[in-house]
């Protein structure tokens, strides 16, 4: 029994390390579950700068932990869009896409101030938004993405990395997305939690079917204290192949979260 108990309270001392070691990644998806009864509520401010005009996407993004090893949750998005005069588009607000996000952790192994995890992950989109053909804010037309997570973490550094297969069967942009983020925590561990760290990540799409390539980085900054996170980055281009009305400039990123 007394083992038992050490192993518990050693379990319990190696998520509160690596909990406060640093946050979850700002663009990059998490493999690591706070745990069951758990909730996070997030906005995501986007502002995206494209040939073809700029977009400001401000979702409603719920998570919900049934079990420890099982998450739930919807993103709503709502778009404020102004496009250029040669568009024909014009601008406007509309209530964008709306996704069911579903995520399964099923391999974790910890280990001294680090831990290992893989989760399976799903995002079906409804074509709740005008076709405006934005991506991931308001296509218009249904979506099914299906990704594997994985994430390595330990309280000096973390890395998270996700590869998926976004189907679009009423559109021609199927895409296989790959992304990874670079966590660097710039404060001790403590609890309660404070800490300020750098993201480093990258995203590169390849939309199968219009033989298209998109490479981009973003710079992220991230302040968590307590049950709160703020978060901001700055995101453009390092390499991209696509039609010139969608050629991207640059994205910037402001987030809040709330976990209860």
């Amino acid at each position: 029994m007394k083992l038992k108990h050490l192993t518990s309270i050693l379990g319990i001392t190696l998520f509160y390390q690596i909990s406060f070691a640093q946050g979850p990644p700002i663009l990059t998806d998490k493999p690591i579950l706070l745990g069951a009864g758990n909730s996070t509520v997030r906005t995501l401010t986007e502002i995206r700068h494209t040939n073809r005009g700029r977009f400001i996407n401000t979702p409603f993004i719920y998570h919900y932990l049934p079990t420890p090893n099982i998450l739930v949750g919807v993103h709503v998005n709502y778009l404020n869009y102004l496009f250029e005069f040669s568009s024909g588009l014009g601008n406007g607000r509309n209530l964008g896409d709306i996704s069911l996000i579903g995520k399964y952790q099923f391999l974790r192994k910890d280990q001294t101030g680090k831990t290992f995890r893989m989760a399976f992950k799903t995002l079906q989109t409804l074509p709740t938004g005008k076709k405006l053909d934005i991506d991931m804010i308001s296509m218009g037309t249904y979506q099914s993405y299906i990704g594997l997570i994985a994430g390595y973490e330990s309280i000096k550094f973390g890395i998270n990395q996700e590869l998926g297969y976004a189907l679009m069967p009423e559109s021609t942009k199927d895409e296989i997305r790959y992304k990874v983020a670079f966590g660097l925590p710039l404060l001790k561990p403590s609890f309660p939690l404070r800490q300020l760290s750098l993201y480093f990540e990258y995203q590169a799409s390849w939309f199968v079917e219009r033989r298209d390539y998109l490479l981009m980085y973003a710079q992220g900054l991230q302040y968590s204290h307590g049950r709160m996170t703020f978060e901001m980055a700055y995101q453009w281009p390092l390499s991209q192949e696509l039609a010139e009305p969608e050629i991207r400039a640059h994205s910037i990123f402001l987030s809040t979260r709330l976990v209860f």
